[in-house]
């Protein structure tokens, strides 16, 4: 699993926030062509972004363009101007089926054959934001090999739903763990939905924790001040990789004596336990963290 922790979006119509984006290292970029984008500007912002592709994707950093739902008749426009050798991924929102992957990827398929891409190769981050995409969850992410990680977006579920965002978030709490659930059951990553309250850092603190405690690997940004504290957030830390590691060392000291479990300051310690001190060494190793 190619971990993700933080994913800055970029207006797709503003070429100077573009331009001042690659000045930043989030783990992605995800030019945006969808929501924060009125609808009279959409293609212009097709053609801002796909003119910034090559920049952005000269940094070293993932890109991962956001294009318009199917519903809105763009998708295929969208696709058309952005597939190319320099972007990583593409993310489409308010996915409700494994249909709509299938009519996405066919369309991806054949503009990676016209363009000698190699078959596959552009990955698919699919938002989850309504009610029939919630109940179809695991199939619509179980359902193509491109997919590498679910988005749950608060704001279009809420709206779906026709209730109110709150700022404890209780109403979007079963969403939100589904989503993580079922990107877990389908072997993605679970992507948090972003936090608008850009000018509070303690409370994205508290979000992105939040997040990673039901199974998020990672989040939105909607500034560049957040990349840090999501990515922060989204790491493990030392005082984590330390206990892992000990976790393991007095694990296999058990096993060397034929006992199938511990104990490590007053805790058990058997074998579900050591796999997840394994996960996050691995996560660890994965993200540089440790060699």
């Amino acid at each position: 699993m190619t971990y993700i922790r933080s994913l800055l979006f970029v207006p797709g119509n503003q070429p100077n926030m573009l331009a001042k984006a690659a000045t930043f290292t989030p783990d992605a970029f995800v030019p945006d062509m969808e929501d924060s984008v009125a609808w009279d500007d959409k293609s212009q912002a097709r053609q801002v972004v796909a003119d910034h592709l090559e920049m952005l994707g000269n940094t070293g950093i993932k890109v991962i363009p956001r294009i318009n739902s199917l519903d809105t008749g763009l998708c295929e426009k969208d696709l058309s101007a952005i597939i190319g050798p320099q972007i990583y991924g593409v993310s489409v929102g308010k996915i409700n089926s494994a249909q709509d992957v299938s009519l996405i990827s066919k369309c991806i398929a054949h503009l990676e054959s016209e363009r000698k891409i190699t078959k596959g190769s552009i990955k698919l981050v699919l938002w989850i934001e309504t009610a029939a995409g919630l109940l179809n969850a695991y199939d619509i992410l179980s359902s193509d090999d491109r997919i590498i990680a679910a988005a749950f977006g608060a704001e279009d579920f809420t709206n779906d739903m026709e209730i109110k965002r709150n700022e404890d978030d209780r109403e979007i709490l079963f969403a939100r763990s589904q989503v993580a659930i079922a990107a877990r059951a389908a072997g993605v990553l679970a992507l948090d939905t972003p936090f608008f309250g850009f000018k509070d850092p303690d409370r994205l603190k508290i979000n992105s924790e939040l997040s990673k405690s039901i199974g998020f690997k990672g989040k939105f940004a909607i500034h560049p001040l957040q990349v840090e504290i999501i990515n922060k957030c989204f790491s493990p830390t030392k005082k984590e990789i330390d206990h892992a590691l000990e976790v393991i060392r007095v694990f296999e000291e058990a096993a060397a004596k034929g006992r199938g479990s511990t104990s490590l300051e007053g805790q058990v310690v058997d074998v579900p336990v050591v796999k997840r001190a394994e996960a996050l060494i691995d996560q660890a190793k994965q993200m540089d963290i440790i060699s």
